[in-house]
């Protein structure tokens, strides 16, 4: 079958971005054609399709004021991607489009083209753009459900996007739009990797029939774990340095235990500064990693420390974690408690004196207690995350819109 996978990045730059170079693998090892669409850019990883590629859109606030009005003008409607994409459809015919994300630097006008050649449509929602202007349900570090009311003005309102009410309005002209045109009924299914974002999905008001919950997933073969001098004696956090994270909230909440921070972002200088300000010597900020060095951190950690304060979808880092048979402390929102299941610790996400708990809990197990969290951990992994549990459960819907 040939695939038409659609990603605005075409290099790692986060989890969607794992999934969908890992989910290619699969795909191709399966026997199946995958076809690439995604945006120009000069860390993208090579494909034979990059012809077909939308010029680059840098959203970085920089740039003329006629180059700030191309890309406003692109996130509501993009031309340019309608007709490269109308371009790649027409000269490989594809059987099925996955869409990954798409918004904003590629846009749904491709869902104009998938509509007028009837091409069976899947969207994996790694995000909640679909039913939220600033994918994330939350703004100004609160989490927020105006939107609820099937009202796009709260965005403006509620300055959404990057504190901005010009911001705010361009992506509630994009809601608007596709909302009216009904763009979205092109996808046939919609799948979730958290069966909270599934929920969330319908209670905002999509068609239960459209929605499928498939866990993400992580090949079973990875690197060997090189055993450290410190293995089993620190809690690790991974991940993006960024407010809704809640980094904050663990280096709070360490009470003198020892903690490693890997990651880079928006508050890595806020991060750097308060632990050095309250002398917190137990805290180490090791910066960007990748690779085995990452996997070794991962795999000699005493347990694995998800603090976030917005709706996670199905983290990564956790599925990581779970590979490598770590324990994970996790808060108790989105996605998270369904990768704690006798393998771990729950806390109310925010609560700094709950996570405190947690470490101290964990950190005081009997070796049995603590052997056992690490086997449930492998075993959650074995039984709902690896490639062929992934492909099984995705031809199935593959096969759902086809039909």
């Amino acid at each position: 079958m040939k695939i038409l996978m659609v990603n605005k990045f075409h290099y790692i730059k986060g989890g969607s971005e794992t999934y969908y170079f890992a989910l290619k693998r699969l795909l191709e090892a399966k026997g199946h054609t995958v076809i690439d669409f995604s945006m120009e850019d000069e860390r993208n990883f090579p494909s034979e399709y990059s012809s077909y590629f939308v010029r680059n859109a840098d959203y970085s606030g920089g740039g003329s004021a006629l180059e700030k009005l191309r890309i406003a003008k692109n996130i509501i409607y993009s031309g340019e991607a309608k007709r490269k994409f109308k371009k790649i459809v027409e000269d490989f015919r594809p059987d099925l489009v996955h869409l990954q994300i798409f918004q904003h630097q590629i846009s749904p006008s491709i869902l104009d083209v998938i509509k007028k050649y009837k091409i069976p449509t899947v969207y994996t929602a790694h995000d909640l753009k679909m039913i939220c202007l600033n994918y994330k349900l939350m703004h100004h570090g609160k989490i927020c459900e105006d939107c609820k009311d099937g009202k796009l003005r709260h965005c403006v309102k509620n300055r959404c996007v990057k504190n901005s009410k010009a911001k705010s309005l361009i992506n509630l002209c994009e809601g608007a739009l596709h909302r009216f045109k009904k763009s979205y009924d092109a996808i046939g299914a919609i799948i979730t990797p958290s069966s909270f974002y599934r929920e969330k999905f319908i209670e905002f008001g999509v068609e239960p029939d459209r929605l499928v919950h498939i866990p993400n997933f992580l090949d079973s073969d990875l690197p060997t774990v090189n055993r450290s001098a410190d293995s089993e004696s620190y809690f690790l956090y991974f991940g993006r340095l960024s407010e809704e994270k809640g980094v904050m909230t663990l280096i709070r909440a360490s009470a003198g235990l020892p903690i490693y921070i890997v990651g880079t972002g928006p508050l890595e200088k806020e991060l750097g500064d308060y632990i050095k300000n309250n002398n917190l010597t137990n805290i180490k900020m090791l910066g960007f990693k990748s690779g085995q060095e990452l996997y070794d951190l991962v795999g000699n950690a005493k347990a694995v420390v998800l603090p976030s304060e917005w709706y996670e979808n199905g983290p990564y880092s956790a599925i990581e974690a779970l590979a490598l048979s770590r324990p994970i402390i996790g808060a108790d929102i989105g996605g998270i408690p369904e990768l704690i299941r006798g393998n771990g610790l729950l806390f109310q996400s925010g609560n700094a004196e709950e996570l405190g708990g947690c470490l101290k809990k964990l950190y005081a197990l009997s070796p049995e207690e603590y052997a056992q969290m690490k086997n449930n951990s492998r075993r959650l992994f074995s039984e709902e995350y690896t490639p062929e549990i992934h492909y099984k459960k995705l031809s199935e819907v593959y096969r759902m819109v086809r039909k």
